[in-house]
């Protein structure tokens, strides 16, 4: 019986997570102990421990990633954004700090969506007030890798955070990340051992390619893998 679901599941393209490719498996476990060499920009908070030792870090060409040197070494959260479309429905219902748009919105009418909806769209919240990606060459909408949970999964650029807290996503990426840990509006994965990467280049912009229009996240994330296994072979340590 197990089998059987397994296998629905796996024809029905539910099944979201990919393997982490030996590239990224051999960023992830060099770059998490130590320090960040090439800090973009440092003294951010994870939103939970208070410790302002979270940086934007470029020491991987052609890349952005949220690392950490407290603890010896770490990456970040995974706290949960409701804003944008919808921000009240679903598991976003208490959620106590959402808003009504996202950053990029006047960018989505082209795409045939007035919004994000982050019951739907797997997005990456990344930048604050004090540090702009796009100054480093990041695009608004573009693919991001997140290694969470010791798989990978593809979201996108979708918005930003006004404070000085890292290491947040939308609700829909969340719950692919920990489809067990009963995540909500107000809920989310605390340890700090999600790996965040952003791709510097307009190359890293889906375009008309991602599935803008769909209510299925998994749908609109395999509209994105083509492009996000392209990025992630591209890295090098």
């Amino acid at each position: 019986m197990h089998y059987a679901t397994l296998a629905a599941l796996l024809s029905a393209g539910l099944v979201s997570a990919y393997d982490v490719p030996d590239n990224l498996r051999q960023i992830y476990d060099n770059h998490k102990s130590g320090k960040c060499n090439n800090k973009l920009a440092g003294g951010f908070t994870d939103g939970i421990s208070g410790e302002s030792t979270f940086a934007y870090c470029g020491d991987i060409d052609g890349a952005i990633f949220l690392h950490s040197s407290g603890n010896g070494g770490q990456y970040d959260n995974m706290d949960v954004d409701c804003d944008g479309a919808n921000n009240t429905g679903g598991d976003c219902a208490n959620d106590p700090s959402g808003q009504g748009q996202t950053a990029f919105m006047d960018s989505l009418n082209q795409y045939g969506i007035d919004d994000l909806d982050a019951n739907v769209h797997p997005y990456v919240v990344f930048g604050n007030s004090d540090f702009d990606p796009q100054e480093y060459g990041m695009e608004p909408l573009s693919v991001m890798a997140v290694v969470c949970g010791d798989q990978l999964f593809y979201g996108i650029w979708g918005d930003t955070n006004g404070a000085d807290s890292t290491g947040e996503a939308s609700i829909s990426l969340a719950q692919l990340c920990y489809p067990d840990d009963g995540l909500t509006g107000d809920n989310g994965h605390g340890e700090d051992d999600v790996l965040y990467i952003g791709f510097t280049g307009k190359n890293a912009v889906p375009g008309d390619e991602a599935d803008w229009t769909t209510d299925d996240t998994e749908a609109f994330e395999e509209s994105i893998k083509e492009l996000g296994d392209k990025l992630v072979a591209g890295l090098q340590d």
